[in-house]
C-alpha cells in the first residue's frame, strides 16, 4: 500500500503531485536542489529532502542522490513528474529493484518506446498507421538518399532517442543530406545518449494532435480522448486544446481507440501519451510519450478525471477507476503555457524575482503554477512561471475567456510570453482553426511588441 511519496521533480509539476497525494491521504515528500530552498513545492510538502546543488546535474538528474532521499525519508513510491528523470529507462529499472513503487510505466516498455523505430515498429504490428520511414536505424547518408529517392523529398532525418525537436533534421534535397545526418547523429549521442537515426516521409503542412491513455496492472487500458497541440515553437508545444477543433466526432472517437487499442496489445502500464500527425484527414503515428505531460490539465478539466490520482492507484496495483464507456467530455479547454522568456527578443528566457504576481481568477480558469508572488523564477531550470488552463461550453467563448483570463493577470519583475499568446488568440487563423504546426513560423516568425 503506498502511503507515502517521494515527487522527485520541482516546479508546477511537483506541486502538482503534492497536491494529488494530498487529497489521497498519500504523504507527499520533496526533494530540493540549493536553489530551490524555499520554493513553493517545498513549502507544500509535508516533508522535503536536500539533494545537492543547484545545477540539474547534481540534484535532480542525481539518481543517487534520489533513491537515498527516499530511503531516509522513509517514502514508500516515487513519482518522476515530466522531464529529468521521468523517461530514464535506468532510473525506473533502479526504482523496479528497489524497495519503493515506481509511479510510470516499466522501464522495459520505457526502453522501448524511447527508442522510435522500435516505437514504429510495436504500433505497426498493433494495426496504427505510422509515417512512411524506416523501422531500422540508418546506417548512412546513402541510404538516406535511397529512402528519399522512394518517396519524394522533403525527408526528416531523425535521432532515434530524440524528442522535442532534438535531432530532427529535415533535408529538402540530396545535397544537405550527409551534413544534416552527420548533425543528427550528434545530437542524438549528446542528448540521447545514442547516435543511431532513423528517416522518414516529412509531412509538410501537419496537425500535431496526441491521445491521453492510462493503463493498469490488470490488462485494462483506457483513452481520455485527444488534445491538439499544434501551436508549437521550434518543436516545443505553447497553447493546447481539447477537443481537437479540427476533427470530426467520428475521428476522434477512431483516433482514441486507436491509440487505447496500441497501448493495450503492447502491455503499456500508467499514464501516456500516443502522438499523431494528421494531415489530409490521415492520421500517422508519430511517438509515446511514457510520462505524464504537461498538458494533462486540459484533458481533466472536460473529463474531470485527476490522472495524478489515477497514475498513484495503478502503481498501487489497483484497477482503474472507472470503465472507457464512463469517459465523456463537456466543454472545450485551453492551456497557455506562461514562461519567463522574452517574445520580443526571440523568446530569451528572462530569469528573475516575481515582484508581483496577480493569478486570474473566476469562472472555468484553473492555474497550476510552482511559484508565488516575491519567489524567483531561476536561471538553472526551464522558464515556466505556470499554466493558465482556461474552459468554457464552446471554442468561441473559450476564446473570450482566454482574453480576458491573460488580461487582467499582473505579473511585474520578469517578461513572459503572454502578450505573445494574446496575439494568438486576436489572429484571424488560429480563430477560424486554419493553423498547423507550421502556423508560427509563418505568422510570427518576427513577433514584435
Amino acid at each position: 500500500m503506498i502511503d507515502s511519496v517521494l515527487v522527485a521533480n520541482r516546479g508546477e509539476i511537483a506541486v502538482r503531485v503534492i497536491q494529488a497525494a494530498e487529497e489521497m491521504g498519500v504523504t507527499p515528500i520533496a526533494v530540493y536542489s540549493d536553489a530551490d530552498e524555499t520554493a513553493k513545492h517545498v513549502r507544500l510538502a509535508d516533508r522535503a529532502v536536500h539533494i545537492g546543488g543547484s545545477i540539474a546535474s547534481d540534484s535532480y538528474l542525481d539518481q543517487a542522490a534520489i533513491l537515498q532521499a527516499a530511503a531516509d525519508a522513509g517514502a514508500d513510491a516515487i513519482h518522476p513528474g515530466y522531464g529529468f528523470l521521468a523517461e530514464s529507462p535506468d532510473f525506473a529499472a533502479r526504482v523496479e529493484d528497489s524497495e519503493f513503487a515506481w509511479i510510470g510505466p516499466p522501464s522495459d516498455i520505457m526502453a522501448a518506446f524511447g527508442e522510435k523505430t522500435q516505437s514504429r515498429k510495436i504500433m505497426q504490428e498493433t494495426g496504427i498507421p505510422v509515417v512512411p520511414g524506416t523501422t531500422d536505424p540508418v546506417e548512412d547518408p546513402e541510404r538516406v538518399k535511397e529512402f528519399a529517392e522512394e518517396v519524394g523529398y522533403p525527408i526528416a532525418i531523425k535521432a532515434d532517442g530524440g524528442g522535442g525537436g532534438r535531432g530532427l533534421k529535415v533535408a529538402h534535397g540530396p545535397e544537405t543530406v550527409e551534413d544534416l545526418f552527420q548533425e543528427a547523429q550528434r545530437e542524438g549521442e549528446s542528448y540521447f545518449d545514442n547516435p543511431d537515426v532513423y528517416v522518414e516521409k516529412f509531412l509538410e503542412d501537419p496537425r500535431h494532435i496526441e491521445v491521453q491513455v492510462i493503463a493498469d496492472k490488470h490488462g485494462n487500458a483506457r483513452h481520455l480522448f485527444e488534445r491538439d497541440c499544434s501551436i508549437q515553437r521550434d518543436q516545443q508545444k505553447l497553447i493546447e486544446e481539447t477537443p481537437s477543433p479540427v476533427l470530426t466526432e467520428d475521428e476522434s472517437a477512431r483516433l482514441a481507440e486507436l491509440a487505447r487499442r496500441g497501448v493495450s496489445e503492447a502491455g503499456y502500464v500508467n499514464a501516456g501519451t500516443v502522438e499523431f500527425l494528421y494531415e489530409d484527414g490521415d492520421f500517422y503515428f508519430l511517438e509515446v510519450n511514457a510520462r505524464i505531460q504537461v498538458e494533462h490539465t486540459v484533458t481533466e478539466v472536460v473529463t474531470g478525471i485527476d490522472l495524478v490520482k489515477e497514475q498513484i492507484r495503478v502503481a498501487d496495483g489497483q484497477r482503474i477507476s472507472f470503465e472507457q464507456d464512463e469517459v465523456t467530455r463537456s466543454g472545450h479547454a485551453m492551456e497557455f503555457r506562461i514562461n519567463a522568456e522574452d517574445p520580443t527578443n526571440d523568446f530569451t528566457p528572462t530569469p528573475g524575482d516575481l515582484e508581483t504576481y496577480h493569478r486570474p481568477t473566476g469562472m472555468g480558469v484553473r492555474v497550476d503554477d510552482g511559484v508565488d508572488q516575491g519567489d524567483t523564477i531561476s536561471p538553472f531550470y526551464d522558464s515556466l512561471v505556470g499554466k493558465f488552463i482556461v474552459s468554457a461550453p464552446d471554442r468561441e467563448e473559450l476564446l473570450q475567456r482566454g482574453r480576458r483570463v491573460l488580461n487582467e493577470t499582473t505579473i511585474e519583475g520578469i517578461e513572459t510570453t503572454i502578450p505573445f499568446h494574446l496575439e494568438v488568440l486576436d489572429d484571424g487563423q488560429f480563430q477560424r482553426n486554419e493553423h498547423t504546426t507550421k502556423y508560427l513560423d509563418r505568422q510570427f516568425g518576427g513577433f514584435e511588441d
